[in-house]
């Protein structure tokens, strides 16, 4: 059974940094991309980052390239997102999620992932 379970979140002061990790087990198949993905209370999901195992690739949205990094330990089968420079607007609840095919130009679209972690919480604020 596919389980991704992410953890690392809490509060954070405005201009400080957190790490997200998320965990994978279960996959009898390896998957092509790892996602980190965010919804804000009334806001839709949006994607943040994401990391195509093929070739090492990263990938950003424009609001938190330079701040965020995503990266892979292949040993201990998961995945970080460091968060620096955080911001009030980065205030949501954050999930790790996987896909089996893609597209380069819309990796960070939702509907390529297929099992989504339970989310983890980050909240930025004074």
């Amino acid at each position: 059974q596919v389980q991704l379970v992410e953890s690392g979140g809490g509060l954070v002061q405005p201009g400080g940094s957190l790490r997200l990790s998320c965990q994978a087990s279960g996959f009898t198949l390896n998957p092509y991309v790892i996602g980190w993905f965010r919804q804000a209370p009334g806001k839709e999901r949006e994607g943040v980052s994401a990391f195509s195992v093929s070739d090492g690739m990263t990938y950003y949205s424009e609001s938190v390239k330079g701040r965020f990094t995503i990266s892979r330990d292949n040993v201990k089968n998961t995945v970080y997102l460091q968060m620096n420079s955080l911001k009030p607007e980065d205030t949501a609840v954050y999930y790790c999620a996987t896909a089996y095919s893609f597209a380069a130009t819309t990796i960070l679209s939702s509907h390529w992932y297929d099992y989504w972690g339970q989310g983890t919480q980050v909240t930025v604020s004074s």
